[in-house]
Order: C-alpha cells, then structure tokens, then sequence
C-alpha cells in the first residue's frame, strides 16, 4: 500500500515538473502527460500491468465532472454574451455535424461499420476546454474579435452533446432502444440536464451568500461537492449530468458569492490534477506495440478532422455572422480533442457492444496527433493570420480576472477618549489614498458622509491600497514575562534597532495598536514587524 502510494506521488511531482519543462519549450503539457503515461505502462520501462478499462472509466467519469465545471465556472459570461450565440451553435449542432461528416468518412471511405463509424465521430466531435484554457493563459494569447471568449465556451460546453450523442449510438448498436425511447432520451438528456443545473446553482448561490460557514476553506469543500450532486441527481433521473454540471459551473461562476477569485484558482488546481490523471491514465492503459495496427486509419480520420471536417463545420457556422476569414481559420484550427474524447472512447470500449475496431488506441492516436500538432501551432497560426491582440487582455474572459486597483480593509474602534470621537468626518484629517468607507454603530451600518458625526462605540472601516510586491517583511511573536527588562517601560524607551517595530500588542482578550506612550505589561503579547 505504502509503496502504491508512493508512486502516486512521485507520479504527480514528475507531471508538475513535466508541466512546467513543458510550458517553457512550447509543448502542450497533455502530451508530456501521455509520454509519461506511456513509460509507465506495459509496454514502457516501468512496465505497470494495468489494463482494467472499467476501473479507468468510473476514475475518468469523475475527472471529466470537474474538468466540464471548470469549463463553465472560469468562464467570464460578461465577455462571453456578444459571442455566445455563435458559440452554442458551435457546442451543438456544430458537434453534430462532425460527428455525422467524420463518421460518413469512416463508413464510405475506410469501410467501417455505419453506426461503428458514427460512434467514432461522436466521441472525437467535442473540443477540450482544458487545453485551450490551458494555451489561452499561459501563453496571454488574447485574440481578435472576441475569438478567445468563442474558443473557451465552445469547448467548455460541447462535451454534454458529444456525450450524448456517444450514448445515443451506443444504445443504438445494442438494439435497446425503440423510435420512442431514442425520442426520451434525447428530451430527458437536455430538459432534466439543463435543469437540474440551474436548480443546484440556485440552491448553491443562496447558501453562499446567505450562510457563513463557521470554518475558513468550508465554502470552498461545499462548492467541490456541488458538481458531483448536480452529475449524480441529473444522471439518476435520465438527464445529462455533464451538461447539469457545465451550467452549474457557468452560473455560480459568474455571481457575486464570498472567495470567488480563490475558488476558481482552486478549481484551476484541480482540473490540472484531474487532466494528469486522465491523460496518465490514457498513457498506461495504451499499448504502443498496437498502434501500427491501426496508425493508417487513425491518422486518415485524424487528417480529415483536422482539415476537412472541422473547417467545414466552422465555415459553415459562422459564414453567416460575416466573420472574418482568418478568424474562422484560427477557430477551425483550435479544435483541439482532449480529455472527454478519452473518456468517451473508454466507455466505447466497456460497454457490451461489440465493434470491430480497437476505437480506444484509434482515439488515443487522433487525441495525441491533435494535441502535438494543433496545440503546439495554435500561437503560430494566431500570429500568421494577425488575430492576436496586443491591446486587451485574455484574462477578462475568465471569471477571476479583476481590473480594480487591490484595496485592503482596516478596522478602527472608536473609544471615548479617541480624538475622533465627536468630530464630522470632513473635520478629520487623513492620510492621502486613505478613505473612511463604512461605520459599524452597533447592529447599524452607515455609509459616511462629510457630515456624519463619529460616536464613542462606533467601528470605523478605513481603505487602502494593500501590498501587492512580496517586500521580505516577516511577522514575530514575543511574549513579555516576569523580570524582562521591557516590562514598565514605554515603546519610546525601548531599543528595538531599525529593522524592526512593534505593530500590535495582544493583552488578554484585547488587541492594541500602540504608540509611543504605550506601557509593556506583564503577559503581553508583542507583534513585530521584521525585515
């Protein structure tokens, strides 16, 4: 067990290193993923014997709920709606279309069986948000006519419809399903999806805002938790449980709910381990040594979506929204396929419809020719066609992006004796970019005015600008005891040296911030400030 996990470990530290080797050379860090993958599998150095295809897909399904949250909760919605139609088209019937074109390419070209064929196309028909998010931020590629923001909503919410249609033809090839069970399963998979999405938002969005968790870090453990009740609630009553789960992520992403920005940073964190697992996991299940049996057809299939397939699609889409040629060329040429393409032909796989072809190492070849070649040239090709843009910033089309100067709170009580006490707001002086925000009187909060009179009792909230630059200041503690030469004295008597000042004293249940007339006592708690 112990050396188990171990190798989890080590495994996890070697993708961190990989992605950060990999974000220096300019090589998508899902390919790395997939190498290491590879070297740790059966027929790698390592040599692991793992081929429980079961086990992996119940481990991929999880994955890929928080990988489609993601999707929708980093999303900027502001900068998404000039777009969002173009964008759905493309996450819908767009995924239709190529499914249906690449698997009339598989039956009428490589001789497969027809709804063989249209399963193939429906697992590789989505795109991979991961990657593109992945390319977007770590290489500040902010592209021309709102381009990111249609990149990023059309991967974040196509996978739902693959999955559906992935479904769909697997019910299909194992004779379950009659004209009107095809006609529910459709209606369920998008009507019970789409709201039980909106209704586990809704739910989450109140208790966010409206209860205080007793602990620090719970509201970020109960927002984990809602993309795993909104897939499991949907998928138990017919729906789509991925697509409940990409609403869910759109709606609490873009509302205004405590620690927004530190949630989508830990989500963030999360969806890369979760694409390391896949994409290992993708690695260790394949056997290189089966991949010349089926490298022509994989790489015909390949070439054809990438070139054929997708262009068509994306010209077909957008052609009448008058875009521009280049940019209907970058969109063609960013259709990456990811993480739900893999999971998607894992379920192919376990499934108990028998298929002629080995789709999970056919899928295992498109996935890594896509992300080799597309996701390495994407930067390239943003440059040849003149689609980026050096004036903007990518980072306003995801959620956690803020363009207001960082302010910092402080909190000052007003006692009777305090100089402020009886004195108009416009009558105290104070210091230049400092501002006087808020007033606490008891179970009152009043926004000030010039001519607010502060009281004894009051708590006044003051604002500034907060430090944004690690300056090497650190914070220690020293307690006063019995017979230490600072006790009696006042911090003017003191000799600290010039490096160094007491910020705050804590005495019993008290917090003091002290001048130079403050008295040490015994017990006393001194905080001090230290270059």
């Amino acid at each position: 067990m112990s050396l188990y996990i171990l190798l989890i470990a080590c495994v996890i530290l070697i993708c961190i290193l990989l992605n950060k080797i990999s974000s220096k050379l300019g090589i998508p860090m899902l390919l790395a993923f997939i190498i290491l993958g590879m070297l740790f599998g059966s027929d790698g150095v390592v040599k692991i014997p793992f081929d429980n295809y079961v086990i992996a897909e119940q481990i991929c399904s999880v994955a890929l709920i928080f990988i489609m949250f993601y999707g929708g909760f980093g999303t900027n919605w502001n900068q998404a709606r000039p777009i969002a139609i173009k964008s759905v088209l493309l996450s819908t019937i767009g995924v239709i279309l190529t499914a249906f074109i690449t698997g009339l390419f598989c039956f009428y070209v490589l001789g497969f069986e027809f709804f063989e064929s249209l399963l193939i196309g429906s697992v590789i028909s989505s795109t991979d948000a991961a990657s593109v998010f992945s390319i977007l931020r770590s290489k500040r590629l902010n592209l021309k006519d709102n381009t990111a923001s249609m990149l990023e909503v059309e991967s974040g919410s196509n996978d739902p419809c693959s999955y559906m249609l992935t479904v769909i033809c697997l019910a299909t090839m194992s004779g379950e399903l009659s004209g009107g069970q095809l006609t529910y399963m459709i209606f369920a998979q998008l009507v019970y999806g789409i709201l039980l999405g909106i209704v586990v938002a809704v739910v989450a969005v109140w208790i966010l805002t409206k209860i205080k968790f007793s602990t620090d870090g719970f509201d970020t453990i109960f927002v984990f938790s809602m993309p795993l009740i909104a897939y499991a609630l949907s998928t138990l009553i017919g729906g789509n449980g991925y697509l409940s789960v990409y609403i869910l992520g759109i709606i609490l992403g873009n509302q205004s709910i405590p620690n927004k920005k530190s949630l989508v940073h830990f989500f963030d964190g999360v969806t890369g381990l979760m694409q390391m697992l896949i994409f290992f996991l993708l690695g260790l299940l394949a056997f290189p040594s089966q991949l010349p049996a089926i490298l022509l057809p994989s790489l015909a299939i390949a070439i054809f979506l990438t070139f054929i397939a997708r262009p068509l699609v994306v010209f077909a889409i957008l052609s009448p929204f008058k875009g521009t040629l280049n940019q209907k060329l970058l969109v063609s040429w960013s259709g990456l396929r990811g993480a739900a393409s893999i999971v998607f032909a894992i379920m192919a796989t376990v499934s108990p419809t028998y298929m002629k072809n080995d789709i999970f190492h056919m899928v295992f070849f498109i996935v890594l020719f896509s992300i080799s070649l597309q996701g390495s040239l994407i930067p390239f090709m943003a440059k040849k066609w003149d689609m980026i843009d050096d004036e903007d910033n990518v980072l306003k089309t995801f959620s956690d992006y803020s363009d207001e100067v960082p302010v910092q709170f402080i909190k000052l009580p007003i006692t009777s004796n305090h100089s402020w006490n009886g004195k108009k707001i416009k009558d105290i002086p104070l210091l230049p970019d400092v501002l006087l925000v808020l007033i606490l009187r008891g179970d009152r909060r009043i926004v000030p005015k010039g001519h607010t009179l502060i009281q004894a009792g009051d708590c006044v909230i003051l604002s500034a600008l907060s430090l944004e630059e690690e300056l090497g200041i650190y914070l220690t503690e020293v307690e006063v005891e019995k017979g230490n030469d600072w006790l009696g004295k006042s911090l003017s008597q003191i000799a600290l040296g010039p490096e160094k000042l007491i910020i705050l004293i804590k005495r019993e249940d008290n917090v003091l911030i002290p001048n130079g007339q403050t008295i040490i006592k015994e017990n006393d708690i001194l905080v001090m400030s230290q270059l």
